[in-house]
């Protein structure tokens, strides 16, 4: 049977006077859109496969992930996002960079 992990990481009892749980610990806002700079790459990963690739986000996990989300629903296709990237199944750059600039981003075409 696996043990389960406690968002603290363990922690029982600090004796830290200025300890934060991390949910006490306040996020760093997200900065608007237009202060944002994107980088939309096309790579190719595992098996071959051609997937579009979004970087150089700054901000809220929260607001990153529902970036990822609306990127995966306007193209139609699959994806995610980690390590401070969005991957979407296939070539979608002309599709994710006429989505960004709608919503106010600054984008560039980066790579091959």
């Amino acid at each position: 049977m696996s043990k389960k992990k406690s968002p603290e990481g363990g922690l029982v009892y600090s004796t830290n006077p200025n300890f934060k749980l991390k949910e006490e610990v306040e996020e760093a806002k997200t900065p608007g859109a237009s202060q944002q700079d994107l980088r939309v790459w096309l790579e190719r990963k595992g098996g071959g496969k051609m997937v579009t690739l979004v970087k150089g986000f700054q901000g809220k996990l929260s607001d990153f992930d529902d970036l990822a989300k609306a990127l995966k629903s306007k193209c139609g296709v699959g994806g995610g996002a980690k390590d401070g990237e969005i991957f979407i199944q296939g070539d979608q750059r002309d599709k994710v960079i006429a989505y960004l600039v709608q919503k106010g981003f600054k984008v560039k075409k980066a790579g091959g």
